[in-house]
């Protein structure tokens, strides 16, 4: 994997999730960096923003001494702007920057409209975080600004400026005006208008072909985030997204069509191997088993047949009605096997129940009262995922399938499990992800990782990608892509169900090669694999920011 230009000299990656753990892009760019820093050794630098306090310090930063010490020392930056240099603690250990940007905020109407006259972005209707996105965005453009400059890069070429999502397009726009030398690379992990279609309830499939993204920001009141999004992708030297269902969701409502597709790799060092693996399948096959009996009074033997849904509390993009139907299509057709459906979606969470916490210290098997329920809810009749289980009567009702919902981020300390997702992922013996809306998905992708075969659907960007380099299939690949549209949930439902009924009633030889066949499309979709197209997103806006200078 070697870059066709190699003189790119710095690669300065923007993110408001860079040493900030919010979401699916912490993975993409923390996984990335290692096969980065060996592609581009000791050029490339991450900013990120400075949210931390000496109360509540950043876990995964080190101030620490690099090579950026003397810009760091001599930089001049505006009144209210101020950085952090260190190392992310990440693999790679790549460089990082974490800028404070409180001062933006007194300058932001003065900036609003030069990238209104600019580049015609609409900041009038802004409300929310559209705000604190831009001040870091403006901040981060700054320092980008400040870096290349201390490297000679502001008049020559070899300077690559890469910007994440909507909330650093703004530090896009900047480096644009301010640095004609450096490529500009954007990335959109999700457009703006494509999510909250799909959040309100529209069907963004079935008519994709008929939506203007102007008008259904106007229509939904995004117009602000729209037009930031819309403006940083056509102005970017290149343009990029992570699936190809994603880019065509780009090309109609954003209207450009990305340059390179970069679908997110994965480092799976932190999977158990060898002789490691089994006795840690134990363990949290034993813990899940050991939390769901004291939670639902029933004693489930070794061979429970374990499945489990995450991601983000999206109940329609994230299919999570679809699972838990699912589950219930399970009813009356297991009777060999009982199933023990997992829900793990961060909501509302008031905290772990005490009940529960003395139930399992107590090693007791009696059912609880609310007895789908780790952690206690604020808004219990307002939540989507509890209001289904209710209305499904899997509160009232034990044949065969029970579900558990586990609200809470599975961070190691959440007062029941006390395990991180990744610990309890090892432990269940599928999953499924029956996504409406997933510009990629990291977690089949987990899910295969550790060996762990997986459903997931066609719309999903992961989904796609199996579908096109693949054979699709628990027995070609560990992945069962199932086909959705916006015409066809009782299909997906019944089809889900089905895949996973035989798979648990698959026998141990053909199970163990669904796992193998898991984990080497995990393989397949290491970042080694991946990056070579971010290799040529590079060297694409290199090679335009050169011929900008030669003019």
């Amino acid at each position: 994997m070697k870059s066709k230009h190699n003189n790119i000299s710095l690669i300065v990656e923007t993110s408001w999730e860079v040493c900030n753990k919010v979401g699916g892009i912490y993975t993409v760019l923390s996984t990335k960096a290692k096969t980065m820093e060996e592609l581009y050794p000791g050029k490339v630098v991450f900013i990120g923003p400075d949210v931390w306090t000496r109360d509540t310090p950043c876990p995964c930063f080190s101030e620490e001494s690099t090579p950026l010490d003397a810009w760091r020392d001599a930089v001049m930056l505006p009144e209210g702007v101020s950085v952090r240099v260190g190392r992310w603690e990440i693999p790679g250990r790549p460089m990082a920057v974490l800028v404070k940007f409180d001062g933006m905020y007194a300058v932001k109407d003065a900036f609003y409209g030069e990238m209104w006259k600019e580049f015609g972005v609409d900041s009038l209707h802004a409300y929310g975080d559209y705000d604190e996105g831009c001040a870091f965005a403006h901040a981060a453009g700054i320092v980008a600004e400040s870096l290349f400059c201390n490297f000679g890069l502001d008049k020559k070429p070899g300077g690559i400026a890469h910007f994440d999502e909507w909330t650093t397009g703004m530090g896009l726009l900047y480096v644009k005006s301010k640095l004609p030398s450096v490529g500009t690379v954007f990335t959109t992990h999700a457009t703006c208008i494509g999510r909250s279609i799909c959040g309100n309830g529209k069907p963004l499939y079935d008519q994709l072909k008929n939506y203007n993204g102007d008008q259904m920001a106007r229509e939904l009141n995004m117009e602000s985030k729209h037009s930031l999004e819309k403006a940083a992708a056509h102005a970017a030297d290149v343009f990029t997204t992570v699936s190809r269902i994603t880019a065509d969701e780009c090309e109609q409502l954003l209207e450009r069509r990305p340059d390179v597709v970069t679908p997110n790799g994965f480092e799976g060092d932190f999977v158990p191997a060898g002789n490691a693996y089994a006795p840690k399948r134990r363990a949290a096959r034993n813990l899940l088993l050991r939390v769901a009996s004291a939670l639902t009074g029933v004693k489930y033997d070794n061979d429970t047949f374990i499945v489990a849904t995450s991601g983000r509390c999206e109940y329609r993009n994230k299919g999570l009605g679809v699972f838990l139907d699912a589950m219930a299509g399970l009813r009356g057709r297991t009777a060999s096997h009982r199933v023990l459906a997992f829900v793990m979606v961060p909501a509302w969470c008031a905290g772990p129940r005490a009940d529960l916490r003395d139930a399992i210290d107590d090693r007791a098997v009696t059912r609880l009262p609310e007895p789908v329920l780790t952690h206690w809810l604020n808004n219990p009749d307002q939540d989507a995922v509890l209001s289904r289980i209710r209305s499904l009567g899997f509160d009232s009702i034990s044949d065969k399938v029970d579900v558990v919902y586990v609200p809470c981020y599975l961070n190691g300390a959440d007062g029941i499990f006390d395990r991180t997702y990744y610990e309890l992922l090892i432990g269940v013996d599928a999953t499924v992800f029956a996504s409406y809306y997933e510009p990629w998905g990291y977690t089949p992708l987990e899910s295969v990782a550790f060996g762990i075969p997986t459903v997931t659907t066609s719309l999903s960007g992961f989904g796609s990608w199996v579908l096109a380099t693949l054979t699709n299939g628990f027995a070609s690949s560990g992945v069962d892509v199932v086909k959705r549209n916006d015409s066809n949930y009782g299909e997906v439902v019944t089809c889900i169900t089905d895949t996973l009924l035989s798979l648990m009633t698959s026998d141990a030889k053909s199970r163990t090669a669904v796992r193998n066949a898991a984990r080497a499309t995990a393989a397949r979709a290491d970042w080694s694999e991946f990056m070579p197209f971010y290799v040529e997103a590079y060297d694409l806006a290199e090679s335009k920011a050169a011929a900008r200078l030669a003019h």
